[in-house]
């Protein structure tokens, strides 16, 4: 294995904890809501909080690059482009941990 190799497999083998730019850009422009301290938000265990991240993205005007760019990094986590990541795929929703109350799947089912 080279060094560049070995290089490429480790970067995208790791998740990424900060939003990098979008394919071609250096950096986010440090107006938009994924550029500040706000990055634990983006990678969240927290269905709340990832709905609270996809809602941030809804009028970013690189919303379609950063998805375009998560995908081709395979990032296996987090919000990237108004979308929640889980194991590298794109996914509607992501449920809370642990099984749910009674009283909200008796809900769900009344619904």
């Amino acid at each position: 294995m080279t060094f560049a190799s070995a290089a490429l497999l480790s970067s995208t083998a790791a998740p990424t904890r900060q939003m990098p730019g979008p394919v071609g850009s250096p950096s986010i422009p440090s107006d938009l809501p994924c550029a500040g301290d706000a990055a634990d938000l983006f990678f969240s265990a927290s269905p709340a909080e990832l709905n609270e991240a996809k809602q941030l993205c809804a009028h970013c005007p690189l919303r379609t690059e950063c998805l375009d760019g998560a995908l081709r990094r395979a990032e296996p986590w987090g919000v990237w482009g108004g979308e929640i990541l889980d194991n590298g795929r794109v996914i509607a929703a992501k449920r809370g941990r642990g099984r749910p109350r009674k009283s909200e799947t008796a809900a769900e089912q009344a619904a």
